[in-house]
């Protein structure tokens, strides 16, 4: 008995071209639903305003001269503002948001305290890459807006 070769009729080929599509639209559809879930939002509410003054801000903010660095270390962030002489610097106002470059889900604002060196907040963080988005007014007024990064290994 011998069987009859299979032929691949227009059904065949319709099903398969339909399918594959169907995969790809459906991967394509996952992916930006994914996007748009995890987007952590606006910066600005208006960027031609906000670009019409970011060189003032700027200038203002360099003029104060401050380097801010970040560490974390047995449940303690540690966030160091020094001048330009690198001595500690007192803000007027501290407000920081801590979490993931990804993703909005992690998200925490810290309550830092000012220890006389640096401004300490206790926080457990995994490992990986953090970012913490800052803003602080110097005794000044002057406000000073800046992304730490922060890595954290074993």
């Amino acid at each position: 008995m011998t069987q009859e070769p299979r032929v691949i009729t227009g059904r065949h080929v319709l099903i398969g071209f339909v399918s594959a599509f169907a995969v790809i639209i459906s991967v394509n559809l996952f992916l930006a639903y994914s996007a748009v879930r995890t987007f952590p939002g606006l910066e600005v509410k208006n960027s031609y305003v906000a670009s019409q003054e970011f060189n003032v801000r700027k200038a203002e903010q360099e003029a104060l001269g401050w380097t801010v660095q970040a560490d974390h270390a047995n449940g303690k962030l540690v966030l160091s503002i020094t001048d330009t002489e690198g001595k500690p610097v007192q803000v007027g106002t501290l407000e920081a948001i801590v979490g993931r470059a990804t993703h909005v889900f992690d998200d925490v604002t810290p309550e830092f305290e000012f220890n006389g060196q640096a401004y300490i907040a206790y926080l457990d963080l995994g490992l990986g890459n953090w970012n913490i988005r800052m803003e602080a007014t110097a005794l000044d007024g002057t406000k000073f807006t800046q992304r730490v990064i922060l890595h954290i290994k074993r």
